[in-house]
């Protein structure tokens, strides 16, 4: 595969497959702290490897392609739900308000506030933040958490 931010770089499609297996533990792990060496190792190669062939085939480094995952989110929760920057700044996983809100303004040309603003003069009604918390729309989750099933409610008739 050839692409124009790895120019001459060809990415074999046996790796492909664990690019995208990477990929996909970022996307699935974007709140969390996703740490370069460990979705290396998923991809089954050295770091250095990993950051020149993802990209090659991405066209971003893993680093800005998290950072635009984490503003993606953000933006769906700003428009849609009622929970504060704040709140949705450590939902995306940031820890540091100013860090988020400079990366959000950096990719999207406006704050987060604003971008919030905007949508709630002319956006659908907004889904209320316990309701996002309770529910765990919002929330962190890891794939060390084992999630479990609760056993069907028995009614009576």
């Amino acid at each position: 595969m050839w692409c124009a931010a790895g120019v001459g770089v060809r990415v074999p499609g046996d790796v492909l497959v664990h690019l995208r297996r990477a990929r996909d533990h970022i996307d699935s792990n974007f709140a969390s702290d996703v740490d370069l060496d460990e979705v290396a190792r998923i991809a089954r190669l050295s770091k250095f490897h990993f950051l020149r062939l993802f990209s090659a085939t991405y066209g971003v480094t893993p680093g800005a392609y998290l950072t635009n995952r984490r503003v993606e989110r953000a933006q769906d929760l700003l428009r849609t739900t009622n929970l504060t920057v704040t709140e949705v700044c450590m939902s995306v996983g940031y820890s540091s308000l100013g860090s988020f809100t400079t990366r959000f303004r950096r990719i999207v040309g406006e704050t987060p506030g604003a971008f919030q603003r905007r949508w709630a003069l002319d956006g659908a009604p907004r889904i209320p933040g316990c309701f996002v918390f309770m529910w765990g729309l919002a929330e962190r989750q890891s794939d060390d958490v084992a999630i479990e099933e609760k056993p069907p409610v028995a009614r009576s008739s």
